[in-house]
């Protein structure tokens, strides 16, 4: 392991530099760039390609902090923000993992370990999760800007967030231009008056540009003989850079004129021609009906379903196991809107195909790069 490597797991608990040398490897570039900055409480922007480990470089300190008893368990610690419910059940069953290996490291070499505990809050949470979690908040809460802001406004969930310490703001680029970014970043300053200053670390794949972005992370913070001072992030980007293999491909049958009756078949064709050619295609449309037309004109002629689609009027139960089967292999395609634009773990994915022109550039280069999601990979798409 090369020695900045070394001196990133240097500083952390000596039973995770063990798991995750075992279970890890060794730290990805951007992980050995931000650890050291992270934990001398700098606010920090983060941004670098797919699958480089950025969620696991903005919790694990805070689980170093919780295992040392540095921030005392019992209440939430450390908040989660994500501009997806799926992509908060996907990072809940991600943290179970290590959380749950680490249990069973400290059982077994007798060290003294406290229960670190990760839950959802959303729309979707059960009434008796939500009972739960306010007479015993987790230490690690994983919720959306709505429930944020939801929470804020009952005595319950203020009671829940008394004591934060950090909050992450993962796939900061998809809303932070818009009315929603504008709704997280207020609820961040209420939270602030609630709670005290605490360490902001904002995760992006793509965002331009970097010190505006910055700026809205931090925000202001009030001077004791009166006004207002910007709070400093720090801008920590991953010097590897995602490699993309994009081709614009037209069918033969679009090629004409007139192709209004035909368009939609001609697409399909194509589209089954992709899905055979790989393992496995991840296909993006701008809305939820033509999500569900392709699915079903995919699957027309096949006697076992080929693809499923996805995306957020469905139900989490539905919306879980489409991503289950997809990921377990048991399924060649899911068609889907933004709903898996974002970080959510599908497994590996050879090709992404955009049916529709992306919204927006980043949007776009975000899509693409969920194929090839491995530090490494070509993200190839079409």
């Amino acid at each position: 392991m090369p020695s900045s490597a070394h001196d990133a797991l240097a500083r952390f608990h000596p039973l995770i530099r063990t798991w995750f040398s075992e279970q890890v490897g060794t730290p990805t570039p951007i992980q050995q760039l931000a650890w050291p900055i992270i934990a001398e409480g700098s606010h920090v922007l983060l941004t670098a390609p797919t699958g480089s480990g950025k969620t696991l470089t903005a919790f694990l300190w805070a689980i170093d902090q919780l295992a040392r008893r540095q921030l005392p368990t019992g209440t939430v610690r450390v908040l989660y923000v994500s501009p997806l419910k799926a992509l908060n059940n996907d990072i809940a069953r991600n943290l179970l993992g290590p959380l749950t290996a680490l249990n069973a490291l400290a059982a077994e070499n007798c060290v003294d370990w406290p229960d670190i505990r990760a839950m959802t809050r959303s729309g979707d949470t059960p009434e008796a999760d939500r009972r739960r979690m306010a007479s015993r908040p987790p230490e690690i809460l994983i919720t959306t800007p709505e429930s944020l802001n939801l929470l804020l406004v009952s005595q319950r969930g203020r009671n829940m967030l008394d004591g934060v310490h950090s909050v992450i703001l993962d796939e900061i680029h998809a809303i932070a231009g818009d009315k929603r970014g504008t709704y997280l970043m207020t609820a961040i300053e209420r939270l602030t008056r609630l709670s005290g200053e605490f360490q902001r670390i904002a995760l992006s794949a793509t965002v331009r540009p970097l010190e505006r972005v910055a700026e809205f992370v931090g925000g202001f913070a009030p001077k004791s003989q009166g006004g207002y001072v910007a709070r400093p992030v720090r801008l920590l980007q991953a010097e590897d850079t995602k490699r993309i293999e994009l081709q614009v491909c037209c069918p033969e049958d679009l090629r004409e004129k007139r192709v209004d009756r035909k368009r939609l078949p001609a697409i399909i064709d194509a589209l089954k021609e992709r899905i055979d050619a790989n393992r496995s295609t991840l296909i993006f449309t701008n809305n939820r009906k033509l999500t569900e037309k392709t699915a079903r004109l995919i699957n027309l002629e096949a006697d076992t379903p080929i693809a499923y689609s996805h995306h957020g009027s469905l139900s989490r139960e539905v919306r879980q196991g489409v991503e289950e089967r997809f990921k377990a292999g048991e399924l060649a395609a899911i068609v889907a809107t933004n709903s898996l634009e974002l970080g959510i773990d599908i497994g590996a994915l050879d090709e992404v195909v955009l049916l529709d022109s992306p919204r927006t550039l980043a949007s776009g280069v975000q899509r693409v790069g969920r194929a090839g999601h491995n530090v490494g990979d070509v993200s190839r798409g079409r």
